[in-house]
């Protein structure tokens, strides 16, 4: 195993929740409107100091996509997931994006996100 090299951002930016690793730009958010398991979710052009499981189909709301777990490189948390392929026209500009769940980030400021019940 080799050594671990963690990206620091600069500005604005989420972190995982558990161990404050790095993850997203705050101007690489896309949109503040999505949903996950927790709760709320925030899709990203681009995320940093994560890794990736293993590709599956996956029933959403929107419909079935291809999408890949994404894992906190600090500390091996799920912290959301990658969209692969969308089958729906509609769904296609997901493709490539990330998805942080915000119960499992915290935000810009250093603020925790509590569960929407």
């Amino acid at each position: 195993m080799g050594r671990l090299f963690v990206i620091t951002l600069e500005g604005s930016f989420y972190s995982c929740k558990y161990c404050k690793t790095h993850l997203a730009l705050s101007k690489n958010t896309v949109s503040k409107t999505f949903h996950c398991r927790h709760g709320k979710a925030y899709l990203f052009d681009k995320v940093v100091n994560v890794t990736a499981g293993e590709k599956e189909e996956r029933l959403m709301i929107t419909g079935l996509h291809t999408v890949v777990d994404i894992f906190c490189v600090g500390c091996g948390s799920l912290v959301g997931w990658k969209y692969e392929a969308a089958p729906a026209e509609s769904q296609k500009y997901k493709e490539g994006k990330f998805i942080l769940e915000r119960f499992k980030v915290l935000g810009p400021i250093g603020s925790n996100y509590m569960v929407d019940w």
